[in-house]
């Protein structure tokens, strides 16, 4: 009487009487119900076996998107940035990329980081995209080389290139310091001008950007021939960029950026650190915590903290320092102060030297990276703090060191000198007795008689022997 619902409609209902026709109704509300459950399984079964089908579509379509590397290249041009930059280039070409996006910001840095990264660059078989942004943005001295030897070279409105002029170490002027100088402009000359013309660009405009130092706004430079194209944003520059045809190592290669995936590509911890530790501001701040931390050390033997720190922050300071265009003198200077507040310590000058060293730092402070040809400077809102900072630590080090100089001895023998002790043990001339001094029994001598209980003033000091003498009263 019972049929397995799950096969068979259920027509076959034998046996049961229909009680105003509730046997028909049932077996058509079932027959419903299994319809749609057939319907539902048989469109979940067709799911399962089309599924694989419309995920290789996917990945097909997918595949046939072009990945094009992008990261942000900001600060001074370094050896960190330098490594992180060559080192995104030889991923993209082993992973197949179609191209590699460089957002470019920076003042400036090492001529040797520059060449490396321009040579890596025209060595690539991907093409390169260096695009000046965000607004505001500026590719500077080393970064205007850098932006000429891109495959392709584009700004967004409100940015600026050039001012390469090259700029040493800085220098205290006279035949040889101007010789070297005048080598060093032609190299660069040359180099920027070489760098221009394989790329098709202004070789004019590049060499005066390092013997003159112009530089020109997004617009002026597309209008120099300097850069390929202006667009506001990302967007604006794939669709501009679509289609074109730029030449690598390889052969043309023809732009698809329109459906492009972008894949950023991030440094790693170490190049971020090299990166950061090459900030001017950072730099300055290592240079004064490093120093102030050995002149308190040299101040306080076995500090040992003050001087494991000044260390480590000095030896950060220098990595910083080689990447960075410093003006000797005024590192000559902020040394200078730190001498100054030492020879404070041992000269009575009544506080001219500590002054002197406050105006060496100042001025040493100053001149440290404001270099005009480079942007490279100090934020007045790290100089400020840091100098009145590590100025008053070293003062209160001087004020601490000569105070302490002056102060009669707190400890030692040589500090019972005047001071008074009660006889313990009787003293006679030629025989030794015993006095109770700060808290202690010492042997005492004499050359007078001393009887016990007797007040008695040491007045000198042999060995660990005192010598007393009877105490005078005042009249």
């Amino acid at each position: 009487m019972y049929k397995r619902f799950d096969y068979i409609y259920i027509e076959d209902l034998t046996g049961l009487p229909d009680f105003c026709g509730a046997k028909h109704l049932f077996t058509a509300s079932m027959n419903q119900f299994l319809s749609r459950k057939y319907i539902f399984l048989l469109a979940a079964l067709l799911s399962f076996c089309t599924l694989p089908v419309f995920c290789n579509l996917l990945q097909a379509e997918e595949g046939d998107r072009k990945v094009v590397y992008h990261f942000a290249l900001q600060g001074t041009v370094n050896p960190g940035s330098a490594d992180f930059f060559g080192r995104a280039i030889d991923e993209a070409e082993k992973q197949g990329a179609h191209a590699v996006l460089v957002e470019l910001d920076t003042p400036g840095g090492l001529v040797t980081s520059l060449r490396s990264m321009i040579q890596r660059v025209l060595a690539s078989r991907v093409p390169v995209i260096i695009y000046v942004a965000p607004q505001g943005a500026q590719s500077a001295s080393a970064g205007a080389l850098l932006t000429l030897s891109a495959h392709v070279a584009a700004m967004s409105p409100g940015t600026e290139i050039g001012a390469a002029s090259p700029v040493g170490l800085g220098g205290g002027g006279g035949e040889s310091d101007d010789t070297m100088k005048k080598k060093a402009e032609n190299d660069l000359a040359a180099f920027a001008r070489s760098i221009a013309e394989e790329r098709g660009r202004n070789a004019d405009w590049a060499e005066k950007a390092v013997r003159e130092s112009i530089a020109s706004t997004a617009n002026e430079a597309l209008k120099e021939g300097v850069i390929d194209l202006v667009a506001a944003d990302r967007t604006e520059l794939f669709d501009l960029l679509d289609g074109k045809e730029v030449k690598t190592i390889d052969g043309t290669v023809k732009l698809e950026l329109k459906t492009a995936i972008m894949q950023e590509f991030r440094p790693t911890l170490q190049e971020q650190i090299l990166i950061k530790l090459a900030d001017p501001n950072l730099a300055y701040i290592f240079i004064m915590v490093g120093l102030a931390g050995l002149y308190f050390e040299l101040a306080n033997p076995g500090s040992i903290f003050p001087g494991v720190l000044g260390a480590i922050s000095l030896l950060l300071a220098l990595f910083a320092l080689q990447a960075l265009p410093v003006n000797v003198v005024g590192l000559l200077l902020i040394i200078l102060a730190v001498v100054f507040f030492g020879l404070e310590l041992f000269v009575a000058s009544g506080g001219v030297l500590a002054l002197a060293g406050l105006v060496a730092l100042f001025v040493g402070s100053l001149m440290l990276f404001n270099t005009a040809e480079t942007g490279v400077s100090i934020s007045m809102a790290v100089f400020l703090p840091v100098y009145i900072t590590v100025s008053s630590a070293l003062l209160i080090i001087v004020w601490l060191v000569a105070k302490s100089s002056r102060r009669k001895l707190a400890s030692g023998p040589e500090q019972l000198l005047g001071e008074e002790a009660d006889v313990v043990h009787a003293i006679s001339p030629g025989e030794p007795g015993k006095v109770f001094v700060h808290g202690e029994l010492w042997e005492a001598v004499s050359d007078e008689e001393l009887g016990e209980k007797e007040i008695v003033t040491v007045s000198g000091l042999k060995g660990l022997v005192l010598q007393v003498t009877k105490k005078q009263e005042k009249t």
